[in-house]
């Protein structure tokens, strides 16, 4: 198990790392970080999404699953916002610990978390289906709760942008093609497959690229940070084991899937909030660019301490 989630992440890793030597070495631009980030929302991960639908059959048990699966991390999600609300909010009138709250929850739960969980369950191609369900229900965090905190002010909580964005559209297209087992041509469902493969790879390299233009020092000196890794890389993994470990009606790939993606990275989406409403834009970036750095320790570390305890009542 460790094994399999080390070398994957560190792998995707190295994306990233690609993406950092070719900007420093003056073959690539940051200036083209937003026109990449706007092919990965709305081509690459519409496409990893319709491929997921594609790889499963249609069946009651399945759907029953993926409800369970966006109610138990939307749930999670949720009770651990408040959970550092209450515990935090007397000195939001800081922003950065406004930050440390979304950050601390918020995960790379599809560009990064995805391919880990699809090396752990082969055989299991629903797994992957539970990451694009993850971030659709990471959304409505997103444009409700993490949008208040950011601004710390309710006016900017939208349900319209909570149920229509990118994902939750490209999710709500491909459930026809699920639901009604719609078969694709073979070389259009090839090359759906290709664009959704590219989704990580893109997504590490626009980070190296960001990763780029940051000051080192600055990254990794600042002890705040380091609070908000703790809390995103191994807090908010134990609070979903504990979560999930008693419920009688989920299976082993679904537990685990919860908790592996639980201890993803922060989501980049914390990096666009806070440029969209001009609050703690460095804090935001490091917090991605650290966590993502640090995940390759944490990740295999606390998954393999969680996952053998995990059973099925």
């Amino acid at each position: 198990m460790f094994g399999i989630i080390f070398s994957n992440v560190a792998i995707i890793l190295v994306y990233m790392l690609l993406g950092y030597i070719l900007c420093k070495s003056g073959k690539g631009n940051v200036a083209h970080v937003k026109s990449l980030s706007g092919l990965l929302i709305y081509v690459l991960s519409p496409a990893m999404i319709l491929n997921s639908f594609l790889q499963i059959e249609f069946s009651q048990e399945n759907c029953i699953k993926i409800v369970k699966y966006f109610i138990a991390t939307l749930a999670i999600q949720a009770m651990f916002f408040a959970v550092i609300y209450v515990i935090l909010h007397k000195k939001y009138a800081d922003a950065k610990y406004r930050i440390l709250t979304i950050g601390g929850v918020l995960g790379n739960v599809g560009f990064f978390g995805m391919p880990v969980i699809s090396a752990m369950f082969p055989e299991e191609p629903i797994v992957v289906c539970y990451s694009s369900i993850n971030v659709m229900s990471m959304n409505l965090i997103v444009f409700t709760l993490g949008v208040f905190l950011i601004t710390n002010d309710k006016k900017f909580m939208s349900a319209k942008n909570a149920l229509l964005n990118p994902t939750t559209l490209s999710i709500l297209a491909s459930l026809p093609f699920f639901i009604f087992n719609i078969q694709l041509p073979e070389i259009v469902e090839n090359s759906i497959g290709i664009l959704a493969k590219a989704v990580t790879p893109m997504c590490m390299f626009i980070l190296g690229m960001r990763l780029s233009a940051v000051n080192l020092k600055n990254l990794f000196t600042r002890p705040f940070i380091y609070i908000t890794c703790a809390l995103k890389l191994i807090a908010f993994p134990i609070f979903a084991f504990l979560c999930v470990y008693w419920i009688p009606f989920f299976d082993i790939p679904l537990k685990t899937t919860v908790i592996v993606l639980a201890a993803a990275p922060a989501g980049a989406i914390i990096e666009s909030l806070a440029e969209l409403h001009e609050c703690e834009q460095e804090l935001s970036a490091n917090v991605v660019l650290l966590t993502t750095i640090l995940s390759v320790f944490t990740m295999p570390v606390v998954t393999s301490l969680l996952l053998p305890l995990l059973t099925v009542y």
